[in-house]
């Protein structure tokens, strides 16, 4: 399928500057144009190094700048969404969100929607940021039955907010009290994810497919902790918190200033397993081996490790 033109919301995220960094590699020979959104265009320089990425101040929680970021697009990407908040926070970014974008591009006719969701989305799932994610799905498919769907696991990948957050803490703390030890994740590297859009932009037989994106291994969250630790050269003994004391604990990180590292919405999510289902296609499907966290992740959490992805960008385009 060719690509010309591609809107990219929350494209200056994690997974997002992965996903431009892909495409760009994949079309940006040709004439694809790719537009990435933000409500401050100075936290997305790092993408404006990359030939054919265009960022656009724009709010996208707006009708009229919506319809208007949509208009002409070959293809919709939404990979807008929240780890944090109430419960009308995680409905206007998963809910009325999904929902008004696959109406623009419902009005538009744009050809390609894609959005991303999260494994163990579900109406009756015990979490906010679960059911809303589920809400956002069916909404989504309401306007727009051929969009494609993505449901990852916990992403990893240089950068994360997982791995390298539990790397961190291990640094400064003696030992780690944890919640949820036995939560159970299937963890996906991000370049797997991004390759996962990308092929599925590429093929328009995955209209109207959802993918589940999961690693080939299954760890428990203490598992992973250790192995941050581990890879890190911090390693800390792990304490399993009980049920309720780890909702103290969340508790008390919500109440403290800045994004809350946990949640009690968090801990409400981790009581489903974080895992693919294989009811339906995932990864392999679009004829990606899944990558073992194993073969990242050490050397990403060595010192220098996160350094410059973009480099070879900077160069390309003789910034320094």
């Amino acid at each position: 399928m060719a690509m010309n033109s591609i809107l990219i919301l929350g494209g200056t995220g994690f997974v997002g500057s992965t996903l431009c960094e892909r495409l760009v590699r994949r079309h940006g020979g040709g004439s694809l144009r790719i537009t990435v959104p933000s409500r401050r265009r100075d936290r997305a320089r790092h993408l404006q190094l990359l030939p054919t990425v265009d960022v656009e101040q724009a709010d996208v929680h707006d009708d009229g700048e919506l319809a208007r970021l949509v208009a002409g697009r070959t293809a919709v990407i939404n990979l807008v969404a929240i780890l944090h908040g109430s419960e009308k926070e995680f409905e206007r970014v998963h809910l009325d969100l999904p929902r008004r974008l696959a109406q623009a591009c419902k009005v538009a006719g744009v050809a390609r929607l894609l959005h991303v969701s999260a494994l163990g989305a579900a109406p009756d799932a015990p979490s906010l940021y679960l059911r809303s994610k589920a809400a956002g799905e069916t909404a989504l498919r309401d306007a727009c039955p051929a969009a494609t769907v993505f449901r990852p696991s916990v992403i990893f990948g240089a950068g994360d907010r997982f791995m390298n957050q539990f790397a961190r803490l291990q640094a400064v703390f003696p030992i780690m009290p944890l919640a949820c030890a036995d939560a159970r994740f299937q963890p996906v590297w991000v370049e797997d994810v991004a390759e996962a859009i990308v092929r599925a932009l590429d093929d328009p037989e995955t209209a109207g497919e959802t993918f589940e994106c999961a690693g080939p291994r299954v760890f428990t969250l203490a598992q992973l902790v250790q192995l941050a630790g581990r890879w890190s050269g911090r390693e800390r003994p792990i304490v399993p918190l009980p049920a309720a004391l780890g909702r103290l604990q969340a508790l008390v990180m919500e109440l403290m200033p800045g994004e809350p590292l946990m949640s009690r919405d968090n801990l409400r999510s981790m009581q489903v397993p974080n895992v693919a289902s294989g009811d339906g296609p995932g990864l392999t499907s679009l004829g990606i081996v899944p990558t073992d966290i194993k073969a990242v992740v050490p050397a990403m959490l060595q010192p220098g490790g996160e350094a410059g992805r973009l480099n070879r960008w900077r160069a390309a385009v003789h910034r320094r």
